[in-house]
């Protein structure tokens, strides 16, 4: 062996791979088999049980009635995803996890995967190159502008992971004042719900599809606000708004729609408030090189493959709000979420 190879097999492997390497191309195609370890583990209850202190692959697989040799395998690809650690023959919870996957921690937030990871959602990317070819979804009508079942998977789903947006939204609006509004595609309803627990001289109307409105009542009386809480069924681009609102919140409902639907529905909006009412819009807004930041960024190619909508820019957020009559837009970015908040007045 010439000393150049044995010093090049004596370096870290992350040194001694030097210039263009294929491991992207390798990994982002088989990307695939870590949304279905992510989707095992949880279905395994594999964090839950390695919170109560199964820590090993034995241990583990005795208690989820599994092999121990497929256990060992899928708790050492979490450790390589960071979602487990390991230390000898040993895994504990990676902090995320902890919160987030554990069941018995209250945020969370694993029924995610049933929205995310499901058929429906993923079928929009079996032809992705007939999609970017068309510029539209496969899917026609796609299920985002209709009253679906998935609307309701949404909303029992998706809570857990819009709930420190919904606080964060919250905070904006904490003048304890007598406080009438209008919860757009309300779906969990944990926007207005937590605005009501923070405010109780609010009264919140969600709106949204009858079937997905279930959800938010049930969560509403769960929550202790169901008599401040009050139903408006239909779609959001046809039904009456009514009027007199203080507020009109619109968490991540834009990004469904293109340009001219947005500007349509944000003057519907505008009438439904008060003179010096606000409208606050929550959205996945990248900045304006729209490869940043990372989740908001790769949430446009969500919106390519099932609806008609884009992840919008703050200035192209700001400029449908003011082409609807809205002045004054203030930009806040919601911390330790994806989410930004932009919020104007109607003069």
């Amino acid at each position: 062996m010439s000393n150049a190879q044995a010093e090049l097999e004596a370096m870290p492997v992350s040194v001694a791979r030097l210039g263009p390497s294929p491991e992207k191309l390798f990994e982002t195609m088989t990307a695939y088999q870590q949304t279905a370890a992510l989707n095992a583990a949880i279905d395994l209850d594999l964090f839950t049980e390695i919170g109560a202190g199964q820590n090993t692959a034995s241990s583990l697989a005795k208690r989820i009635n599994a092999s121990e040799r497929g256990v060992r395998i899928i708790c050492d690809c979490l450790v390589v995803l960071g979602f487990l650690t390991k230390a000898a023959d040993r895994y504990t919870l990676a902090p995320d996890s902890a919160v987030f996957l554990d069941k018995k921690s209250p945020a969370y937030a694993g029924s995610m995967k049933n929205f995310l990871a499901s058929p429906i959602m993923m079928s929009g990317f079996k032809d992705l190159a007939t999609t970017v070819r068309s510029g539209r979804p496969l899917a026609d009508p796609p299920f985002s502008g209709i009253e679906h079942a998935m609307w309701v998977e949404f909303a029992r789903s998706m809570a857990p992971f819009i709930l420190r947006a919904a606080q964060e939204t919250a905070k904006l609006l904490c003048n304890p004042t007598e406080m009438k509004m209008l919860d757009v595609a309300a779906g969990h309803g944990m926007f207005g719900i937590t605005i009501a627990q923070l405010n109780p001289k609010s009264r919140i109307v969600a709106l949204d599809f009858p079937s997905v409105l279930t959800v938010a009542q049930e969560n509403a009386v769960r929550s202790g606000v169901s008599d401040r809480y009050s139903l408006l069924p239909g779609n959001a681009l046809e039904v009456d708004l009514g009027g007199g609102f203080d507020v009109v919140l619109v968490p991540n409902l834009l990004h469904i729609w293109d340009r001219a639907t947005n500007e349509l529905f944000l003057k519907k909006a505008y009438s439904a408030l008060s003179p010096k009412g606000r409208i606050i819009v929550v959205e996945f807004a990248p900045n304006e090189d729209r490869v940043s930041p990372r989740l908001p960024a790769l949430f446009a190619l969500m919106m390519l493959a099932n609806n008609h909508g884009d992840a919008y820019t703050v200035a192209e957020h700001r400029a449908m709000l003011n082409s609807a009559g809205f002045l004054d837009c203030q930009v806040h970015l919601l911390p330790a979420t994806p989410f930004t908040a932009i919020v104007a007045a109607k003069p």
